[in-house]
């Protein structure tokens, strides 16, 4: 193919982009460990972190987490500084003045943003879960010990054909589920509702429920009764609500998406942290290639006033792509949006803004 058949000037591109690629990650994530380690200090030493766990299950491994988090940032700043540089020493206007168009221009950009783009995924999907498992533990153990596992609130499970329970929490230290419900229906006909203000976990599945009502509906009529103990079998258990922070960080993709399925078929609610978790890495991996098309097209224009208002407004439209893909991320789990569109509609938006921002780039 045409396409991958490259010239001195795609190479020359190509190497300018990685390279400067690169050097912005080592330059910004130097910066971030400095800041990150004035910041923990105080707790590595009041929680005895050992020396070699600090550097080899925490910092080793926040590197590459934070590098692939933001690495569309990372990939933005690199276009605009070398693009800018190519500008300001008139390259790009000898480029174009030889009769290469700037279509023709941004393939050797394509090219490295697909090998960025590739390598994002490949080790935000499958190499950097695993290793978030020793980072966070790390975190969990020196750095805010305790506080990994809490229950869930506000849960639902399918326990059978027709039957659906609801939990308004779960306390685990004491193995009691307040404000349950529990719902039997025939096909989508509600049959009968009881409702509790605490349920409590014996052992092998077995639950009593405190303080119930039992609504039966047959047609116009209703019937209620009510009891100050009953006995029940659920497939349940308390070790169902524990909920470990930042789950979705340590599965790879394959995983979170049998987790999802799988809690969807339990009739499991609040899986959204999941999804979203699922549906960014496929994103943030198109975002590549439409944050390099708006940092080439912003940048291939030589200015009066240098590379710097260039690099300002890079760092402003990477600012607010990313608070776009966290406002968006927030919305799925707090307010009910979708989690695929909720992940998608930052790359959709900023499509259009590479679209009206390449228009307007030199040719």
């Amino acid at each position: 193919m045409d396409f991958f058949k490259f010239k001195k000037l795609d190479w020359y591109i190509i190497k300018k982009f990685l390279g400067t690629y690169v050097f912005m990650i080592a330059l910004i994530i130097s910066i971030a460990v400095v800041f990150d380690i004035n910041e923990k200090l105080d707790k590595f030493i009041s929680n005895n972190a050992p020396l070699q766990a600090i550097i080899f299950d925490y910092y080793v491994n926040f590197v590459p987490y934070y590098t692939n988090l933001f690495s569309p940032l990372f990939v933005f700043l690199a276009v605009i500084f070398f693009t800018s540089k190519m500008a300001n020493n008139s390259e790009i206007i000898a480029i174009l003045s030889n009769g290469i168009s700037f279509k023709r221009l941004m393939k050797p950009y394509m090219i490295a943003a697909l090998v960025i783009a590739l390598f994002s995924y490949v080790f935000g999907s499958y190499i950097i879960p695993p290793a978030n498992v020793t980072r966070l533990e790390f975190e969990n153990t020196y750095v805010n010990p305790g506080r990994r596992i809490t229950g869930d609130r506000n849960i639902q499970f399918k326990i059978g054909p027709g039957q659906v329970v609801y939990f308004g929490n779960f306390d685990m230290s004491n193995n009691t589920g307040y404000n349950f419900a529990m719902d039997h229906f025939d096909g989508l006909q509600l049959v009968s509702r009881l409702t509790s203000q605490s349920i409590v976990y014996n052992t092998n599945n077995n639950w009593t429920i405190r303080d119930y009502q039992i609504r039966s509906f047959d047609g116009l009529r209703e019937s209620i009764r009510t009891g100050a103990s009953l006995d029940t079998v659920m497939l349940i258990t308390p070790n169902d609500f524990i909920i470990a922070r930042n789950d979705q960080q340590m599965m790879t993709s394959p995983q979170l998406r049998r987790h999802v399925e799988s809690q969807r078929a339990r009739g499991m609610g609040n899986i959204q942290v999941f999804e979203i978790e699922y549906h960014n890495r496929l994103a943030s991996v198109f975002s590549a290639f439409i944050l390099t098309i708006i940092g080439a097209s912003l940048s291939a224009r030589k200015v009066k006033s240098g590379m710097g208002v260039n690099i300002g407004l890079g760092l402003a439209l990477s600012m607010v792509y990313i608070l776009f893909m966290t406002i968006s991320s927030t919305f799925a789990v707090k307010g009910g949006m979708n989690p695929m569109i909720a992940a998608w509609i930052p790359n959709f938006v900023f499509i259009g803004i590479a679209w009206v921002i390449s228009k307007r780039a030199p040719s």
